[in-house]
């Protein structure tokens, strides 16, 4: 089960930018007017060797003044079930707001971690002030400036201690799972490959109470299933699926092996979906990307040439995945699609010798060199793969620091042409030798 933190708070208290100091990112827009963050936004971050999905919890899809207030708890309400830890966030200077004690109100019924984190406090004066938020009655209170990150040390030292141990599964079989936007088709391709005949599914409670693992085992074919569509009420999501969608995805991406990316060929690729496959990329998954919905686009001899290099353009740089054109309804291509994703985590798990890497490598590198910098020359002279869940290979050199990243995409697509990894995320490490 992952890790998640969800940052919950009214707008304007400066999530975002929390949220793009803890994973080192500028992915959540700033602005200072309220309801700026359009999209959810999730990405990993670390903190003393401890990896976790933070959740900024912005935007709340607000189409009339009316919802916006509804909007905002209805996402609190899911952060509260969906999350490990939730951390609330208050502002300084405005102090306490009637929206601020809503979002505390639905906290204290929680049985989540809950963290009053009050941004903005900059200096002693506001320290001073921030006391008054001790009368939401959720305990401890964390003073910091997400602007300067002042204080986001000792808050994230607190927070990883209630985090929970993810026990690594015993199963050896691969496990697979579907993940896209909502109606895309997830739950029709599950039924569809699975089919009428129940008994040759056997669920088997997961390590998460949020998803199934379904034993599939036919035509030649043995893997998990993660299944997560579904799976209990809600309360009135509305609006709000997309970002409880997310929640589950991310549970779902992290106990996986290979993730089956589903976009619909009305819609294309989509913001979401890019998160999605960069986030896969990050816990080093498997990708296939799926395009349903295929039977219903007009079509030429050049139309799925054409869609495939819009999907690379926007997934760039990572782009060597296998990219599967189906239709869900017309069971078109969808056992070509468990094929597929069988394959890319044999490409995940591939060993290649360590002879092999130096006799095919060696040669390349010797012809197209590391360029030379400050005068110095750089020599690779030795490769090997590192164990690990997924491809990393260690290049030892006498001057690792030189070498610049367009080198290292050089030697990436080397890698790729001589020995298939497909769909699989690659990491390379250049160590001094």
């Amino acid at each position: 089960m992952s890790n998640i933190i969800a940052i919950v708070g009214r707008p304007n208290v400066g999530k975002s930018t929390l949220f793009n100091r803890l994973t080192e990112s500028r992915k959540a827009i700033v602005d200072d007017f309220s309801g700026v963050t359009r999209d959810r936004h999730y990405g990993k971050a670390e903190w003393t060797d401890k990896e976790f999905t933070v959740i900024d919890t912005g935007g709340y899809v607000a189409n009339s003044e009316d919802l916006f207030e509804a909007a905002i708890r209805e996402q609190v309400v899911i952060a509260i079930e969906e999350a490990s830890v939730i951390i609330f966030m208050v502002d300084v200077t405005t102090g306490i707001t009637d929206l601020d004690d809503d979002i505390a109100n639905l906290l204290r019924k929680s049985k989540k971690p809950v963290f009053v984190v009050v941004n903005k406090v900059d200096n002693t004066a506001l320290e001073t002030e921030s006391s008054v938020f001790y009368s939401f009655g959720l305990g401890e209170i964390y003073t910091i400036s997400s602007m300067t990150g002042s204080g986001t040390g000792d808050l994230l030292d607190e927070v990883v201690k209630h985090f929970e141990d993810i026990q690594e599964e015993e199963n050896t079989l691969p496990k697979i799972t579907i993940v896209g936007r909502p109606n895309v088709g997830k739950s029709s391709l599950i039924n569809a490959l699975i089919g009428k005949d129940r008994n040759i599914v056997t669920p088997i409670a997961g390590t998460t109470r949020d998803s199934i693992h379904i034993h599939y085992n036919q035509y030649g074919h043995e893997f998990m299933f993660i299944d997560t569509a579904g799976l209990r009420k809600k309360t009135k999501v509305k609006e709000n699926i997309e970002f409880y969608s997310v929640m589950r995805t991310i549970k779902a991406l992290e106990d996986s092996d290979v993730v089956m990316l589903m976009l619909d060929a009305e819609e294309g690729l989509e913001s979401q979906d890019i998160n999605i496959f960069h986030l896969a990329e990050k816990n080093k998954k498997g990708v296939v990307i799926l395009v349903n919905k295929w039977d219903l686009i007009e079509k030429n001899d050049k139309t799925m040439k054409a869609f495939e290099e819009q999907i690379k353009q926007k997934l760039q740089p990572f782009t060597d995945v296998p990219i599967l054109f189906i239709s869900v309804l017309n069971k078109q291509r969808i056992f070509k699609a468990i094929e597929t994703a069988l394959e890319v985590q044999k490409n995940r798990s591939k060993k290649i010798p360590t002879s092999k890497l130096n006799d095919v490598l060696l040669p390349i590198i010797e012809a197209y060199p590391p360029p030379a910098t400050k005068g110095k020359y750089i020599k690779i002279k030795y490769i090997t793969q590192i164990n690990g869940v997924a491809p990393m290979f260690a290049f030892f050199c006498n001057l690792p620091q030189y070498i610049k990243e367009p080198y290292k995409r050089f030697i990436e697509n080397k890698l790729r042409e001589n020995f298939d990894f497909s769909g699989v995320p690659i990491q390379i490490y250049f160590r001094q030798k």
